[in-house]
């Protein structure tokens, strides 16, 4: 969650309605009809409104998507079928999550700046809760690859539920976590870390700076160090994620998308101040599902999530 500030959406292009009691919010036509990801005549479900602040959609195995009310310090869950319920209450103010190949939930817990892991049993496991014998500034998005390996990003936005007014540490940097392993640096030199989100061959991952409105793309080696650091979008980006055909999915002023070559391909509106995060859920894979400020909604696709 990106604060202290939200961006102002313009509503011109979109058109409400009302679809079985839910809002929905169609899609500006010389967008969605000529759109090679959004399904033919898709629009823009809002699922509900009732929250705080929502971020860190994660799916599991089955497609139930799993996000967080950061404000209310809740971690919901949103089924296949469309049904809504609260999975866990005193999240740690959990903030991005991903899921593991073993179904445990990551989560960005920075209530007291930590890294947890929730088990399918329910039970929750500390990862991290500090680096070189420093709180971390508050680990913010994460993603997981398939070794089990863990690439967090690590910016500082001052929390009022927090003693401290100032960072430990001596930058905002992403770090990497190994199974039974301490945590290593594999980037420093961004301003403001935020968003992130790898490839499912684990040979890319894509890290966003929203402090310098920038996101980069990087090669990742063998031993989880990042190598080959290239420009990949000239925008930032709170949360995101990544179709099966290489396209990463930005957000914040809605939803932005850039093909794997880095050109931007759509834009997606949505009607709040800010769009905080993004992942593709549902039995199919093809469903988009958006946290945004007090609000979720779901967008059908023609694509696929790419993890």
């Amino acid at each position: 969650m990106r604060q202290p500030f939200f961006l102002l959406l313009l509503l011109s292009n979109m058109i409400l309605t009302n679809i079985n009691g839910q809002q929905a919010v169609a899609l500006n036509q010389n967008t969605s009809k000529a759109s090679n990801i959004i399904a033919a005549n898709a629009t823009l479900q809002l699922v509900s409104n009732q929250f705080g602040f929502t971020e860190g959609p994660a799916t599991d195995k089955q497609g139930n998507v799993f996000f967080t009310d950061q404000p209310n310090n809740r971690i919901w869950k949103y089924t296949t079928d469309g049904k809504l319920t609260i999975f866990l209450e005193n999240a740690g103010r959990s903030n991005g999550m991903y899921f593991d190949k073993k179904g445990n939930l990551i989560t960005c817990a920075d209530e007291h700046n930590q890294l947890w892991e929730i088990q399918p049993n329910g039970k929750i496991k500390v990862l991290i809760k500090e680096f070189n014998g420093r709180h971390l500034n508050g680990p913010n998005d994460v993603w997981v690859g398939s070794s089990g390996g863990m690439y967090f990003t690590d910016p500082y936005y001052q929390r009022d539920y927090w003693t401290r007014k100032t960072s430990e540490l001596d930058g905002q940097k992403v770090y990497y976590l190994q199974p039974n392993k301490k945590p290593f640096i594999v980037a420093d030199n961004l301003v403001q870390p935020n968003g992130i989100i790898g490839t499912k061959d684990g040979k890319y991952l894509y890290v966003a700076d929203i402090g310098d409105n920038k996101t980069y793309r990087y090669q990742i080696a063998p031993d989880g160090k990042l190598k080959d650091q290239q420009l990949f979008a000239p925008m930032g980006s709170d949360g995101m994620t990544i179709d099966a055909q290489g396209n990463v999915y930005l957000t914040g002023n809605g939803v932005t998308v850039y093909n794997k070559a880095g050109d931007l391909i759509e834009h997606i509106p949505v009607p709040e101040e800010w769009t905080g995060n993004i992942t593709f859920g549902g039995k199919e894979n093809d469903i988009l599902f958006i946290t945004a400020s007090k609000s979720v909604y779901v967008l059908q696709m023609k694509v696929k999530g790419g993890n």
